[in-house]
C-alpha cells in the first residue's frame, strides 16, 4: 500500500533491462554454438553425401562389369558343351571302329593261327606217311588255297618212289606255305598293334581334351556363380548407399533450411533486443515511478527472447652259315646291344642242335613279341594314368588356391561388415540421446513460454488496473470547483491560492501513455510467446520425424548388414570345408603320383629306349633264324 504503481512500473524496467540485456549476450553465445554445428554438421553431410554419389557410380560399374563377365562366360560355357559333344561323338566313332577292327584282327588271327597249327599236323602226317590224315588237317585250314589240296591228292599213286618224289614237293610246298602264314601272322599283330596304338593316343589325346575342357567349362560355371553373386551384393549395397544418400540429402536439405532460418532470426532478434533495450532505458528515464503488480516485474519482455533452437544441432581353376656262326652272330649282337637275351641264346645256338635252337628263337620271338604288346599296353595305360593324374593335381591346386584366396576375401568382408555394424550401432545410440535431450529441451521451452504468457497476461490486468486508477483521478480533478473569494484584511497571511486543485494532469499524461505502451508490449510479449510456442513445437515435431526416419533407416541398414554377415560367415563355414575336402583329395592325387613313379617313371631306360632294343634283338632272332633255316 505504500508504493506507488509508478515505482514498480521502475522497477520492472530495471529488471527488463538487466535480464534483457543477460539473455542477448547468452543468446549470442548459443548461437555462436548453433552456426558452428550448422557448418560442421552440413560439411560432414555434403562429403558423406559425396561418397554415397562414388560409390554408388562404382557399384553400378561393378553391376555393369559382373553383368558382362556373365553374359561372357555363358556364351564359353555354351562352347565348352559343344566342344565336349564333338570330342564324346568322335571317341565313341573312333571306339566302334577300333573294336570292329580289333573283333575282325581275333578272326583273321584266329584263321592264321588254326591254319599254320593244321599245316604242321599235316606236315607229320606226311612225314609219317598218313595222307588221309593230313588231307583231313588241310581240311580245316581256312587260309590253305585249294592247289595245296590237290597237289597233296596228285601226289598219291601206286608206286611208293613216284609217291616219295611227290611227297616231298608237297611237303616243301607245306613248309613255305606254313612259313608265309606265319609271316603274314606277324605283319598282322604288328599291324594291329600299330591300329591299338594309334587308337590309344586318339582315345588319350581326346580324354585329356574332355578333361580340360569339362575343367574349364566348371571353373568358368564357378566364375559365373561368384559373378551374380557378386552381382546381387552390389545391387544390394546400391540400395541401401541409394536410400542413405537420399536420407542425408533429405536431412541437410531440412537442417540447411532450420539454419538458415535461425539466422536471420537471431539477426532480427538482437535487433529488437538492442531497440527494447534503448526503449527501456528511455521509459525509465521518463518513469521516476510507477506500479505494475504481480510476477510480470520479473519477466517482461525476457521470455519473449529466451527460446533457443537447439534442436537442429543434435542432427547426426640267306645265306646259311655253320651253327657256330649263328652263335658268333648272336654274341656279337648281345655285346653290341647289351642283351642278355642273346646272350643267353647264343649260348645255346653252339651247344644245342639246329632244330631245337630254331624252336628256341622262334619261341622267344614270340615272347618278346608278347612282351612288346603287354609293355605297350602298360605304357598306354601308365600315360593316361599319369595325365589323368596330373590334371586332377592341377586341378586340385588351383581349386585350394582359389579356396584360399575365397576364404580371405570373405574373413575381409566379415570384419569390415562388423565396423560398419558397430558404426551405425553407434549413430543409432547418438540419434536416441539426441531426440532424448530435444524432447528434455522442448519441454523446458514449452514450460517457460506457458509461465511467460501467464505473467503476461497478469501483467496487462495491473497496468489496466493502474490505467483506471489514474485516469478516475484525473477525471475527478478536472472537475474541482474554487471557493467564493472574500476580502482580507491586512493581517491575514497568505497560505495558498484560491485557484482550484486539479492535479498532475501535465505530468501524468506522459505516465499513462508509457503504461498503455508497457500494457502494449504485454500483450505483443503474449501473442510473440505463444507464436514462439506454436513454431518451436513444430521445429520440435520435424526434428523427431527426421531423427526418426534416420534412424529407421539406419536400423535396417545394420540388420541388412548382420544378414549378409550371418550369410557370408556360412559362406566361409562353406569354403572352409571344401578347403579342407579338396586338399585331402589333393594330398590323395600326390600320393598316387608317388605311387605311379616306380612303375610308370622311374623304370632306368625310357618306353622308347626299350621298345627299341627290343625290336632290334626280335630283328637280329629273326636274321639267326634265317640263317638256321638254311642249314
Amino acid at each position: 500500500s505504500d508504493v506507488t504503481p509508478v515505482q514498480k512500473v521502475v522497477q520492472l524496467l530495471e529488471n527488463m533491462k538487466l535480464k534483457g540485456t543477460t539473455e542477448m549476450q547468452e543468446e549470442q553465445v548459443q548461437y555462436t554454438k548453433y552456426k558452428q554445428f550448422c557448418e560442421m554438421t552440413l560439411a560432414e553431410k555434403k562429403a558423406a553425401i559425396g561418397e554415397a554419389a562414388d560409390k554408388i557410380e562404382t557399384l553400378e560399374a561393378d553391376i555393369e562389369k559382373a553383368d558382362a563377365e556373365a553374359e561372357r562366360l555363358t556364351k564359353e560355357m555354351s562352347e565348352h558343351a559343344a566342344d565336349i559333344e564333338a570330342a564324346t561323338a568322335e571317341k565313341e566313332k573312333a571306339t566302334s571302329v577300333r573294336k570292329k577292327g580289333r573283333e575282325d584282327f581275333q578272326l583273321t588271327l584266329k584263321d592264321y593261327s588254326e591254319s599254320i597249327d593244321a599245316i604242321g599236323r599235316a606236315l607229320k602226317a606226311l612225314k609219317e606217311e598218313d595222307k588221309k590224315t593230313a588231307l583231313l588237317q588241310l581240311a580245316s585250314a581256312k587260309l590253305v588255297p585249294e592247289e595245296a589240296r590237290l597237289e597233296l591228292l596228285d601226289a598219291q599213286g601206286p608206286a611208293p618212289k613216284t609217291y616219295e618224289f611227290k611227297s616231298g614237293g608237297v611237303i616243301s610246298m607245306l613248309e613255305g606255305l606254313q612259313d608265309k602264314f606265319v609271316d603274314e601272322r606277324i605283319s598282322l599283330e604288328k599291324e594291329e598293334q600299330k591300329k591299338r596304338h594309334t587308337y590309344e593316343m586318339l582315345a588319350q589325346s581326346l580324354d585329356a581334351q574332355l578333361a580340360q575342357s569339362k575343367k574349364e567349362q566348371q571353373e568358368k560355371g564357378q566364375f559365373k556363380a561368384k559373378q551374380l553373386q557378386s552381382k546381387a551384393s552390389s545391387e544390394g549395397d546400391l540400395d541401401e548407399t541409394k536410400g542413405e544418400k537420399k536420407s542425408d540429402e533429405k536431412y541437410s536439405a531440412d537442417l540447411e533450411a532450420t539454419c538458415s532460418k535461425k539466422a536471420a532470426a537471431f539477426a532480427e532478434r538482437q535487433k529488437l533486443r538492442k531497440e527494447e533495450i534503448e526503449a527501456i532505458e528511455k521509459a525509465k528515464g521518463i518513469i521516476a515511478s510507477g506500479a505494475v503488480a504481480g510476477s510480470a516485474e520479473k519477466h517482461l519482455p525476457s521470455l519473449l527472447t529466451t527460446r533457443t533452437s537447439a534442436l537442429a544441432f543434435l542432427r547426426s581353376e640267306p645265306r646259311e652259315p655253320p651253327a657256330e656262326r649263328v652263335a658268333r652272330f648272336l654274341q656279337q649282337r648281345a655285346a653290341a646291344l647289351n642283351s642278355r637275351v642273346l646272350s643267353a641264346v647264343a649260348g645255346r645256338a653252339g651247344a644245342d642242335p639246329i632244330a631245337k635252337v630254331r624252336t628256341m628263337i622262334e619261341g622267344l620271338i614270340t615272347k618278346m613279341q608278347a612282351q612288346a604288346n603287354e609293355e605297350a599296353t602298360k605304357n598306354g595305360w601308365c600315360n593316361a594314368e599319369l595325365a589323368s593324374n596330373k590334371a586332377t593335381r592341377e586341378e586340385k591346386a588351383d581349386e585350394v588356391d582359389s579356396l584360399n584366396a575365397d576364404a580371405d576375401e570373405l574373413s575381409t568382408a566379415i570384419s569390415k561388415l562388423d565396423e560398419e555394424v558397430a558404426s551405425l550401432a553407434k549413430q543409432v545410440s547418438e540419434l536416441d540421446a539426441d531426440m532424448a535431450k530435444a524432447t528434455e529441451m522442448r519441454q523446458e521451452e514449452s514450460k517457460k513460454n506457458a509461465a511467460t504468457v501467464k505473467d503476461a497476461t497478469e501483467a496487462q490486468a495491473a497496468v489496466a488496473q493502474a490505467l483506471l486508477v489514474l485516469k478516475d483521478f484525473y477525471k475527478k480533478a478536472a472537475g474541482a470547483t474554487s471557493l467564493v473569494q472574500t476580502a482580507k484584511s491586512a493581517a491575514e497571511p497568505e497560505v495558498f491560492s484560491d485557484e482550484p486543485y486539479k492535479g498532475m494532469g501535465g505530468e501524468s499524461g506522459g505516465v499513462i501513455s508509457m503504461l498503455e505502451v508497457i500494457q502494449s508490449d504485454f500483450a505483443q510479449l503474449q501473442a510473440e510467446t505463444e507464436a514462439a510456442e506454436e513454431a518451436g513445437l513444430k521445429e520440435y515435431q520435424e526434428f523427431m520425424e527426421d531423427s526418426k526416419v534416420d534412424k529407421a533407416t539406419k536400423v535396417r541398414t545394420s540388420e541388412h548388414k548382420v544378414s549378409k554377415k550371418q550369410a557370408k560367415a556360412q559362406e566361409l563355414t562353406s569354403v572352409r570345408a571344401d578347403l579342407q575336402g579338396t586338399q585331402k583329395e589333393l594330398d590323395a592325387a600326390n600320393a598316387y603320383f608317388e605311387k605311379l613313379k616306380p612303375d610308370c617313371l622311374d623304370t632306368g631306360a625310357s618306353y622308347a629306349e626299350r621298345q627299341e632294343q627290343r625290336k632290334q634283338e626280335v630283328k637280329d632272332l629273326q636274321e639267326a633264324l634265317e640263317m638256321l633255316e638254311k642249314v
